[in-house]
């Protein structure tokens, strides 16, 4: 399968790795076509790696996957082109992480809106898909990292989109049954509102490898 991926930054390219290892073809987006990561990254990945522009990165997946900050979400994905994602997954993995000059984090949207509602609203033709965005770069592809049993989630609004989320995460070594449907777009308020409760368990762990695990009574 062909993936795009908007944005160079660790999350875009530990992601782009693991697709790359996995036997698919990406093309890793940045705002010039000179970008350095970029073309460092497609250098090293030999002949399934490529780099470009987020248009071109855009263009060339099957599936495209969000991995820019949330806060410019919007401004890379109008880059990309509306036409470019029109009908395709858009896997959203974004935080909307607003720091204050004396290191508070914030959210910005929060509560009544998320990054990848914003998403789904001004590109009606994508269908946006909410995951990864709760957990470390290398857990996301590794899930091993963290002992035992534990989960990941989708949100969005499209159901055929989150069935080929949920496979790639499964390709990724995510366990059946441990990738959490949260509904539609909505969803990813919370998923969104978890980051600031993260970082302080970093802090507390003194780690990136720890993840959440929830279990049903019922």
């Amino acid at each position: 399968m062909r993936f795009g991926i908007i944005g160079t930054g660790t999350v875009g390219r530990t992601l782009a790795d693991k697709l790359v290892s996995l036997g698919h073809e990406v093309t890793v987006g940045s705002r010039t076509k000179d970008n350095t990561a970029a073309g460092a990254w497609a250098e090293k990945a030999g002949p399934l790696g490529h780099g470009g522009t987020f248009a071109d990165a855009a263009a060339f997946g099957e599936v495209v996957i969000n991995a820019t900050a949330g806060t410019v979400s919007l401004k890379a994905l109008r880059a990309a082109g509306a036409d470019t994602l029109a009908g395709k997954v858009l896997v959203d993995v974004s935080n909307p992480l607003v720091f204050s000059a004396e290191g508070e984090v914030s959210l910005d949207p929060v509560c009544t809106d998320s990054v990848a509602e914003q998403i789904q609203r001004e590109f009606p033709q994508a269908r946006v898909v909410k995951a990864l965005n709760t957990m470390s770069a290398p857990v996301m592809v590794e899930p091993g990292r963290v002992p035992g049993e534990h989960n990941a989630f989708v949100a969005g609004d499209d159901p055929d989109a989150k069935a080929v989320v949920t496979a790639l995460l499964e390709e990724f070594g995510w366990p059946a049954g441990s990738v959490l449907d949260l509904g539609d777009v909505k969803g990813a308020r919370g998923m969104e509102m978890l980051m600031p409760f993260w970082l302080r368990l970093m802090g507390h762990f003194g780690s990136t490898d720890f993840n959440y695990s929830l279990r049903s009574a019922g």
